[in-house]
């Protein structure tokens, strides 16, 4: 079949979403832009109080940029330090809203299904050639089916949290203490004030979204005493969280490990470190007892869980994917952004040959394609569709021409993991970790992500 006249759907109109359509736009391929909320980057807007780590100039997608300023828009001082709620304002709305995006753009449009036309999962012949066929809910739940010669999907993992409990699993009595427990990083000091206030608040998690939230919380403490903290984290050196501090690069990302280390010092939150969370107990009193694995006991009226995230595959089950076994990322960039390898996720720039699937035509870009690695980077986000496009577009010299350089963390490590083909070489870095073997064949960057969601934060990578 000849499928050069269909569009190249992209799943998701947040900041990598947009950015894969504005490639697309300049490489003259048409975008089908999906998105499933009533505004762009509705994700970031959740976490729009957080400042970012990384400066304007790490955050804003060149070939966006380009589009942007043919109409005049003009790009924010590239070292001034945005929040996400800057991040919307000032780029990706001005960027959903350009005459050249705007109308292949659509909003609340859920696509709860992607398949070949006329092929389920296991049809092979002529698979290839059969063009991609989304299926998409309107806001009256109604359906519609929409073809497309490629799909990317950059839908972001923001909206699938991992749970507190330190199996993987959500701890037993979690669910039925939903309304006490918050997932990322709430508005401590603005509108979700009244949940934390006079209150006693236990933080779950040790990245940089946990960072965030207690950071906060010490300056709420400041302002009512009465109010109460608890850390509670699965890592037995807790002075790991802390980061780089002044090594790091990124200054904004230094500046949370250091205000960290002196709130955790200062003994203005108690700090439960080795936490394996297993239960969760309403009490008498409403409240919460979260418990360990050995029995051990944290009581809290409130509970903010930032543990990571997860990448949705449910509505891509008739799409042969590839992904790392324990991860959950994409293609095989698994071993280059393992954390039980690298403590700041030193990566290889890397675009559509890593992240190809089995499904030829289909990519995963973005947070998603992480998995549930905590290292995401805007940058890397941007560097990841430019390739994707160039691929897509017929340019494979383009597609694996690296076009990223990262800031560094400073300090990192690195260690071998059971059962990972992680051979550690030397590539003369000073400041950051060794690569496995397999990623030394073009020099490393170091992605130290946050893992915001921006990233995210993450917010951490909102930090991004």
């Amino acid at each position: 079949m000849n499928n050069d006249k269909l569009p190249v759907a992209v799943i998701g109109a947040g900041p990598i979403g947009l950015a894969a359509a504005a490639h697309l736009l300049e490489r003259g391929e048409t975008p089908l832009v999906l998105e499933a909320g009533d505004a762009v980057a509705r994700s970031v807007r959740e976490w729009r109080h957080v400042s970012m780590f990384s400066p304007w100039e790490f955050n804003v997608d060149k070939a966006a940029a380009r589009l942007l300023e043919r109409g005049g828009w003009r790009h924010p001082p590239k070292g001034d330090i945005p929040t996400g709620g800057d991040l919307v304002a000032r780029y990706l709305e001005p960027l959903a809203s350009h005459p050249g995006l705007r109308p292949h753009l659509h909003l609340r449009a859920r696509v709860v299904g992607v398949t070949r036309l006329g092929y389920d999962k296991v049809r092979t012949a002529g698979r290839a050639d059969r063009p991609f066929v989304l299926r998409v809910e309107g806001r009256d739940d109604s359906q519609r089916s929409l073809e497309a010669k490629a799909v990317i999907d950059a839908s972001g993992s923001w909206t699938q949290p991992n749970p507190a409990g330190a199996d993987g699993l959500p701890a037993i009595g979690e669910p039925q203490a939903s309304d006490r427990i918050y997932y990322g990083i709430p508005d401590i000091l603005g509108a979700d004030r009244w949940r934390y206030e006079g209150k006693s608040v236990a933080v779950i998690g040790s990245g940089h979204s946990a960072l965030n939230a207690l950071i906060e919380l010490a300056a709420l403490r400041q302002a009512v005493p009465e109010t109460r903290l608890t850390w509670i984290t699965r890592k037995e050196n807790v002075a790991a969280a802390f980061g780089g501090e002044e090594a790091d690069e990124l200054p904004a990302r230094g500046a949370l490990g250091i205000q960290m280390r002196t709130i955790a010092e200062s003994g203005a939150v108690r700090v439960a470190s080795q936490f394996r969370v297993a239960r969760i107990e309403r009490r008498r009193d409403n409240s919460l007892s979260i418990i360990g694995g050995n029995a051990e006991r944290v009581d809290a009226d409130q509970v903010i869980v930032a543990t990571g995230f997860r990448p949705d595959f449910s509505f891509l089950r008739e799409i042969r994917l590839t992904v790392d076994p324990w991860l959950e990322s994409s293609g095989i960039i698994g071993p280059l952004i393992d954390p039980n390898l690298h403590s700041c996720g030193t990566v290889r720039p890397h675009g559509a040959n890593e992240l190809a699937h089995a499904e030829s035509g289909f990519y995963i870009a973005g947070m998603k394609s992480y998995g549930r690695a905590p290292t995401f980077l805007l940058a890397t986000g941007h560097e990841q569709v430019r390739s994707i496009v160039a691929e897509l577009a017929g340019d494979p010299g383009a597609a694996a021409r690296v076009e990223l350089a990262l800031p560094e963390t400073g300090v990192c490590f690195s260690r071998p993991a059971a059962g990972r083909h992680s051979t550690v070489v030397d590539t003369g870095q000073t400041s950051c970790c060794p690569v496995p073997a397999a990623a030394a064949e073009q020099p490393a960057a170091s992605s130290c992500a946050l893992k915001t969601q921006a990233g995210s934060p993450a917010p951490s990578c909102r930090g991004a």
